[in-house]
């Protein structure tokens, strides 16, 4: 959710049209909790994404939920270190990424959202790392500023990562 969020702020700082939708049902206590972030340069008629461009999973059921819905030659970025799955489709573009490892290198397992969306950006780079940078600046909640280097520093690895790409 943190991931989207941000990356939904990101867009915004950065003039474009978004739309952000959390999942906060009950799918929250163990499921697949998700959020749905559209972004263009024009307005957007309907926050309803039926096949996303991108998708960003952190665990299996999310994998198995989100895989066979990717729109063709879109993306599925996984955290490696915790989906061992792959597809077999060949019109995706799977981006196999240790977020887990790569966070708990900077400091904190929890920052593997910010790792992964700076992968995602830097293969597909919707908007500047800047752009998200201003975001976690003017956005991290007052509890975690402390942590806000760290944040950049997650971004940064994660743009600089060059994941494994599994298929096509």
């Amino acid at each position: 959710m943190f991931a989207g969020q941000t990356l939904a702020y990101a867009a915004m700082g950065a003039g474009l049209e978004v739309t952000w939708i959390p999942s906060y049902g009950p799918e929250m206590r163990g499921g697949t909790a998700n959020c749905t972030v559209a972004i263009s340069s024009r307005p957007i008629g309907s926050p309803v994404v039926r096949l996303p461009r991108v998708g960003v999973v952190f665990n299996t059921p999310s994998y198995e939920k989100y895989e066979p819905i990717i729109e063709m030659f879109g993306i599925l970025a996984r955290n490696a270190s915790l989906v061992k799955l792959h597809s077999e489709r060949k019109d995706i573009t799977e981006l196999a990424i240790p977020a887990q490892e790569i966070a708990e290198a900077v400091g904190d397992a929890k920052l593997a959202n910010v790792v992964m969306l700076g992968a995602v950006l830097s293969a597909r780079p919707v908007i500047p790392l800047e752009a998200v940078r201003q975001a976690l600046q003017d956005h991290i909640p007052v509890h975690r500023r402390s942590m806000l280097d760290m944040n950049y520093e997650a971004l940064n690895r994660g743009a600089m990562f060059q994941p494994t790409e599994v298929g096509r």
